[in-house]
C-alpha cells in the first residue's frame, strides 16, 4: 500500500493490525480506535534512519554535532542578548520565515564586518574538501 504525504511525497507502507483486541487490559493504553490496533510502517523510512543514527553515533557525527550545538547556541545568544531580540513582530508563518531570515541576514552581514575589520578573511575553521 502507498501512502501520499501532505508534501506529496509517495511512500510504500506496510500495516500490521492486531488479530483481537477487545480482551487485552493495555487496549486504553495502546489505542482509541473501535476495533483493533493498527500500525503503519515505512521499510524505507526505518532504513534511513539506522543510516542515520549510523552516521551521527560514528566518530565524526560526535565531532559534528558537538561543533553545530556550539555554533548554533552561540547565534542564538548573539541575537537575544546583543540584538535584543526577544519576539518576533509579526504573525503568520510566512511572516515570521521573512522576519528570521531578515534576522539572519543582519547577523550574516555583522559578521562578515567582523572579519573583514579583523583581517580574518580566508581563514578557514575546518580543512577545505573538494570532491
Amino acid at each position: 500500500m502507498y501512502r501520499t504525504s501532505a508534501t506529496g511525497y509517495k511512500s510504500k507502507i506496510t500495516i500490521y493490525e492486531c488479530d483481537d483486541c477487545s480482551s487485552c487490559k493495555f487496549k486504553p493504553k495502546c489505542t482509541k480506535a473501535a476495533g483493533n490496533r493498527r500500525m503503519q510502517v515505512s521499510k524505507t523510512f526505518v532504513k534511513k534512519r539506522q543510516i542515520s543514527l549510523e552516521n551521527i553515533t560514528s566518530s565524526k557525527g560526535i565531532l559534528l554535532r558537538v561543533n553545530r550545538s556550539i555554533q548554533v547556541e552561540g547565534a542564538f545568544g548573539v541575537l537575544k542578548n546583543d540584538y535584543q531580540f526577544n519576539r518576533f513582530l509579526t504573525h503568520g508563518k510566512s511572516s515570521v520565515k521573512t522576519e528570521f531570515i531578515l534576522l539572519c541576514f543582519a547577523y550574516n552581514i555583522n559578521k562578515l564586518h567582523s572579519k573583514i575589520q579583523n583581517e580574518r578573511c580566508r581563514m578557514h575553521l575546518h580543512k577545505i574538501k573538494s570532491a
